[in-house]
C-alpha cells in the first residue's frame, strides 16, 4: 500500500499480500487433516441425539483448548520451536480438531428443537469452559516446566 500526497491510501502493484511459504500452507493441511480425523473418530464414538447437548462437540472444543493452551507456553516460553511446529500443531491439528463453527450450528438445532435453556447453556458454557482451558493448559504447562516460578520473579531466564 502507498500513500499520496495527500496522505491516502492508494492501492497499487506494491499493495501485495505477503506470500506464504509453501511448506507452512503443506504443514497446515496435513494438521488440519489430521486434527478433523481425530475429531470425526470422537464424534463416531460419541454421537449425540437430536435435542440433547453435543457433549462430544462440547468435550472436543475444551480438550483441544487446553492441549492449546500448553502449547502456548511450550512454544513461546520454554522450547526454541521448529518453524513448522506452530503452523502445524496449532493452526494445523488443534484448529482442525476442535470446531467453533459445529458449536454454532449445533445451537441452532437445539434452539429450533425447542430445547432454548440447553442451547443458551450449551452457548454460555462452552466459552467459558474453553476460555478456562486454555488457561489451566498455561498453567499447567508452566508449573511442569518450571517456568510458574521464572514468571512470577519477572518473567524469562
Amino acid at each position: 500500500m502507498t500513500f499520496g500526497a495527500a496522505g491516502g491510501q492508494q492501492m497499487g502493484p506494491q499493495a501485495r499480500t505477503p506470500a506464504v511459504e509453501p511448506t507452512v500452507l503443506l504443514v497446515i493441511s496435513l494438521g488440519g487433516g489430521l486434527g478433523a480425523v481425530l475429531r470425526y473418530v470422537v464424534g463416531l464414538g460419541w454421537p449425540t441425539p437430536p435435542g440433547q447437548v453435543p457433549w462430544s462437540t462440547l468435550a472436543i472444543n475444551v480438550s483441544g483448548c487446553f492441549a492449546i493452551g500448553i502449547l502456548m507456553v511450550l512454544i513461546t516460553e520454554v522450547w526454541v520451536a521448529h518453524r513448522l511446529l506452530r503452523p502445524f500443531l496449532g493452526i494445523g491439528l488443534l484448529g482442525g480438531f476442535t470446531t467453533f463453527s459445529t458449536y454454532a450450528l449445533e445451537i441452532r438445532r437445539l434452539l429450533e428443537s425447542g430445547a432454548t435453556t440447553e442451547a443458551l447453556g450449551y452457548l454460555g458454557g462452552t466459552v467459558a469452559a474453553s476460555l478456562g482451558a486454555v488457561w489451566l493448559g498455561m498453567g499447567v504447562a508452566r508449573l511442569a516446566t518450571g517456568t510458574a516460578r521464572r514468571q512470577q520473579r519477572g518473567g524469562r531466564q
